[in-house]
């Protein structure tokens, strides 16, 4: 597909990209780094937790008793809509999120979303009936897109450009960590014969929250954010502590900076950051249809189905033991821990276009297989198909943490700095009105056609991956900077990428001048 061999090239020119093959102290031997990268993990790196956890207790509550009596049952259409009313909620606030993040800061935007998430936590763990427990999940949807936009972006803005891909997606696999805490709770309190075996699972949803409330003082602000509000100083000074270890005439911050000065300023002073750029250009409308295709794929691909009901899949099968669906419930949150994490670490090994296609190709392979076992054990009530069925959906989901760490990985690489909010924003909008349709739509598709409904995310599935193919662009390979100007050039290396000679040869007075001038 045209636009490898491009980035390819950019990078191989990039003065960014050199200096950084010259810089070989691992991050664990950097003590300013050190530092960061550990008050990142409470702060920042956590906060795809909170949706973790929420996806997996719901799927625990469904097999705890006290729970289903004290609310009365619920079931299809009631039971979608309490699902949903997480994803409704972050659809309702997502409008206002770019704003927030672009205005005052990314930091910041995550003690608003803790902030709000902590509200709600509070409301459902006292939840009287179901309307205060709907009311609840919708008050924690309204917060996790702040917190999921800040912290995405500062991730890709602040850390080492050498650690940003496999950073930006461990972040998306805190999902997981969150999903196992959740069921690993509502497992240890399923056997209490009052409401505290969902109170408590409820109450403990507050835990990321309050870690990202603590710690996002001991970590900066974006220094992409900073030069864009005419605080370049204070831009330098930081990375000149975290990227060069406190050497002020550091080539690689000098390049970074000067790079990233030069383009933020470029960006500001061409766009009024309004939405209906993202429309104007044939790039940025290449970039919203990505945007749009990354969300809704990240929860259109059948994985929808068990991570809000994993109990309903088994019990086609035949496996309707409650506890067995929450030890089962256990164990795939682990190895999707386990998996995502390794595909985290895939981004810096993979092309991302590669990584997708063998994601999509698989989970497309694995669903037919997984379809087909389902039919099998409908007809004939083979056991050995319903643990083939079990067997699929681990295999299916291995396939699935593949593309799962891209997420913001690949949407902060293709929007530039000007548009990366609403970038963020469209991926959060895309995601979250395809997870509300889902877990709305699924309980209702899984009672009605049973194992026939699978059919449904199978072709659905081939026809993501015929999209990705064409559509999706090469991003791996040149800085954020240099990717902000690829999209729209007939010919990326004639003008997609910052002239070398203008990189080079940087010394601080240089830098300190130019942020004058720019203040000035």
């Amino acid at each position: 597909m045209k636009g490898q061999t491009d980035v390819a090239l950019v990078a191989q020119e990039s003065e960014v990209k050199r200096l950084l093959e010259l810089d070989t102290v691992p991050w664990y031997k950097r003590k300013n780094l050190r530092k960061l990268y550990l008050c990142l993990i409470p702060a920042v790196l956590g906060v795809e937790m909170t949706s973790g956890y929420d996806g997996s207790i719901l799927n625990g509550l469904q097999a705890v008793k006290p729970w289903l009596d004290y609310f009365d049952n619920p079931g299809g259409a009631l039971l979608g809509l309490i699902t949903a009313a997480f994803s409704i909620g972050a659809v309702v606030a997502i409008p206002f999120v770019p704003y927030t993040n672009d205005r005052i800061g990314r930091k910041h935007s995550i003690t608003i979303g803790s902030s709000i998430i902590v509200l709600g936590v509070i409301l459902q763990t006292a939840a009287v009936n179901i309307e205060m427990f709907l009311v609840s999940r919708l008050i924690l949807g309204i917060g996790i897109p702040f917190c999921i936009s800040g912290a995405s972006q500062l991730i890709a803005e602040l850390t080492h450009p050498r650690h940003t891909s496999v950073i930006n997606g461990l972040f998306n696999e805190s999902w997981y960590a969150g999903a196992i805490i959740a069921a690993g709770v509502t497992l240890g309190t399923f056997n209490m014969p009052n409401n505290w075996a969902w109170r408590i699972p409820s109450l403990l949803q507050v835990a990321p929250s309050l870690l990202q409330l603590t710690f996002i003082w001991f970590i900066p602000e974006s220094p992409r954010w900073l030069v864009s509000r005419d605080r370049s100083d204070e831009a330098f000074e930081i990375l000149v502590k975290y990227h060069g270890e406190g050497d002020r005439e550091s080539p690689l911050v000098l390049a970074e900076f000067a790079e990233i000065q030069t383009t933020v300023r470029f960006e500001m002073e061409n766009s009024k950051r309004r939405w209906v750029e993202l429309l104007q250009t044939p790039g940025n409308r290449r970039r919203v249809a990505v945007a749009v295709c990354v969300g809704f794929f990240s929860q259109w691909s059948g994985n929808g189905l068990v991570s809000y009901y994993l109990a309903k899949v088994l019990a086609t099968v035949g496996i309707s033991d409650k506890r067995k669906q929450n030890q089962i419930n256990l164990g795939l949150t682990c190895w999707n821990l386990v998996t995502g994490i390794t595909g985290a670490f895939l981004t810096k090994k993979l092309n991302r276009r590669t990584q997708y296609m063998i994601a999509f190709v698989g989970m497309t392979v694995v669903f037919a297989c997984w379809t087909g076992a389902s039919a099998d054990y409908n007809n004939t009530k083979n056991q050995q198909a319903a643990g083939a069925v079990v067997g699929m959906i681990f295999v299916y989901y291995m396939f699935y943490t593949i593309m799962h760490p891209l997420t913001y990985v690949f949407i902060t690489e293709v929007f530039p700095f000007v548009h990366r909010s609403k970038g963020v924003g469209i991926v959060q909008l895309a995601t979250r009105a395809a997870a509300s349709f889902n877990q709305f739509v699924n309980p209702i598709g899984l009672s009605a056609l049973g194992w026939k409904y699978y059919i449904v995310y199978v072709v659905w599935l081939a026809i993501e991956t015929t999209i990705i193919w064409f559509l999706y662009p090469e991003t791996k390979g040149p800085t954020l900077e240099e990717l902000g100007r690829l999209f729209e050039d007939e010919n990326p290396m004639a003008k997609g990428k910052m002239d070398p000679d203008a990189e080079r040869g940087y010394s601080e007075a240089d830098v300190k001048g130019e942020t004058i001038h720019m203040e000035k």
